[in-house]
């Protein structure tokens, strides 16, 4: 039966997955961060108290 043999199937397997992965891994490489992070604040806001709409 020569569904039942691997060889042909799995090379092919075995190629596409290289492929899609030097693929994404050139994809996710060439991404830049082109705004510099932005630093936290030390500062603390001030909070208003909630104020109910009834009484």
């Amino acid at each position: 039966m020569p569904q039942l043999n691997p060889g042909p199937w799995l090379l092919i397997m075995i190629l596409s997955w290289l492929t899609l992965t030097t693929l994404f891994l050139t994809k996710t490489q060439n991404t830049r961060f082109h705004n510099p992070p932005m630093q936290h604040q030390t500062n603390k806001q001030e909070t208003n108290t909630w104020l109910w709409p009834w009484p």
